[in-house]
């Protein structure tokens, strides 16, 4: 099992460090993606704060500076979220940087080790541009 660092930061100068655990030491970008959001769902459905800590904006919910505020309490749809985040990263939402390299194919193999730091900056758009 290889634990890997997950960095979230953005142009607002948001920034929040976590560790995933992985069982392959390659993956594709898209299927980091896809643990990535699993997790961060599943732990979110188990607590069921008002707050979400994700990569993307779950539907009926606001930006905050905390998070995304859910207007109402409920279960978040993993599957959902993950299609969300390939629809940003398409869109330009975000960048993913593995070790500070950019990484623009999803498909692309990572080699993994203990040290890899994957980090997620999210590209804020300026209000009224």
């Amino acid at each position: 099992m290889t634990t890997i660092t997950i960095i979230d930061e953005s142009t607002l100068g948001e920034n929040r460090a976590w560790s995933l655990d992985l069982l392959d030491e390659t993956v594709s970008l898209r299927e980091l993606l896809r643990r990535r959001i699993y997790q961060e769902v599943t732990e979110y459905n188990a607590r069921q704060s008002k707050y979400f800590h994700g990569l993307v904006q779950p539907t009926d919910a606001e930006r905050t500076f905390n998070g995304y505020r859910l207007k109402t309490v409920h279960q978040l749809d993993w599957q959902a979220q993950y299609d969300k985040a390939l629809e940003a990263f398409r869109y330009r939402g975000y960048i993913l940087l593995v070790n500070d390299k950019q990484v623009a194919d999803l498909d692309a193999p990572i080699e993994l080790h203990a040290r890899t730091k994957v980090t997620f900056f999210k590209l804020i758009p300026l209000v009224g541009g």
